[in-house]
């Protein structure tokens, strides 16, 4: 039996998540299936009650992909609520390259990747910085307060 992986992550601003996650990512916003210019076009043929689609809903892609198919899809659900707490998962970016990588090599890495994940919304956490064990790593947050790590 065959199965792919979709991650969903509930929002309140969809449009937002795709922006930042696809650059943080290195993925695309999906485009709608073939013969549909949009995802709400799409929908409606399928049969998706209007009144069950917010305003906007499906104008725009409001899910993301790997260009190479290697990643999983990851699909941003707008739901009423805000977050409320602390995740209980989170992505760890690992640009930095691993142990195998000078120290030196890897700080450059990570604070390059936080430098451009501030620029398109996320906010640092807090840097954590061990020379001893070789750790350089940076704990931060998407535009609605998810949690991440660029290791």
């Amino acid at each position: 039996m065959e199965m792919t992986v979709q991650l969903t992550i509930d929002c309140s601003d969809p449009r937002t998540m795709v922006s930042f996650w696809a650059e943080a990512l290195g993925y695309v916003p999906e485009p709608p299936p073939a013969g549909h210019a949009t995802w709400r076009a799409y929908w409606a043929s399928a049969g998706v009650p209007e009144e069950e689609l917010p305003p906007g809903a499906g104008d725009l892609a409001e899910s993301i992909i790997d260009p190479a198919g290697r990643g999983p899809r990851v699909w941003f659900q707008q739901v009423p609520e805000p977050k409320a707490a602390k995740n209980r998962w989170h992505f760890d970016l690992k640009v930095g390259g691993g142990r195998d990588v000078p120290r030196d090599v890897r700080v450059q890495r990570v604070q390059a990747t936080v430098e451009r994940l501030v620029e398109a919304g996320a906010t640092v956490l807090r840097i954590r910085d061990d020379p001893d064990s070789g750790l350089h790593a940076a704990a931060m947050q998407d535009p609605e307060g998810n949690e991440f790590d660029v290791v």
